[in-house]
């Protein structure tokens, strides 16, 4: 099965072609950016890959709009996360979700494992984002909020290492860094609660 992650912003912008290619160029050489589908200014499919042809990902652009599949795609993600925790990241992307005008949705491919794949992946969504902010969502993951800050808890149940969170507590947002293994902190978590011993953000 697939995996993706995604970009879901207000935005309709839609990030230049060549600027980003040139942006990625400049920091690995080694990629480039071909246009699938669109225009260089109206594109709809984008593809990543290393010059040797090994393919690193696919970018879909699609527009949310009544009765498209992007607008399917939001209204499962509302579903979804209604049994999700900690509740108040859910009642505050059940306020966001339905603003959001375009998903780029980032399909990985077997390049991305090779050397230099992840970064080069993370770099153009890094334009991307860069150019129509949004949240972003991960399958198997979750969601964060428009600061990058992971809010919603759908990891699997192994997860292990650390990862920048946030929770919102009274209107504003709290972040920090935590243990995902660690089960105390992740119980906290859950239940929209600082965990213990966290290393908060500066």
């Amino acid at each position: 099965m697939a995996y993706y992650t995604r970009i879901m912003t207000p935005s309709e912008n839609i990030p230049d072609f060549k600027k980003m290619s040139e942006l990625l160029k400049a920091d690995f050489p080694q990629a480039s950016l071909t246009l699938e589908q669109g225009t260089e200014t109206a594109w709809d499919q984008v593809l990543v890959s290393f010059a040797s042809g090994e393919e690193i990902a696919l970018i879909e652009r699609d527009r949310v709009e009544e009765g498209s599949l992007a607008s399917e795609e939001l209204q499962s993600f509302v579903d979804e996360i209604s049994d999700c925790d900690p509740a108040s990241a859910v009642e505050w992307l059940h306020e966001y979700l339905p603003k959001v005008k375009t998903i780029h949705a980032f399909q990985y491919l077997t390049g991305v494992e090779q050397e230099n794949g992840w970064e080069i992946l993370d770099r153009v969504k890094g334009i991307i984002w860069g150019e129509v902010g949004g949240i972003l969502q991960a399958d198997d993951e979750g969601f964060t909020n428009e600061e990058g800050y992971h809010i919603l808890w759908q990891f699997p149940e192994d997860v292990t290492g650390l990862w920048w969170m946030g929770i919102l507590q009274n209107k504003n947002w709290i972040y920090f860094q935590m243990d995902l293994a660690n089960g105390e902190q992740r119980d906290a978590f859950l239940k929209g609660i600082v965990p213990a011993g966290v290393k908060f953000a500066e």
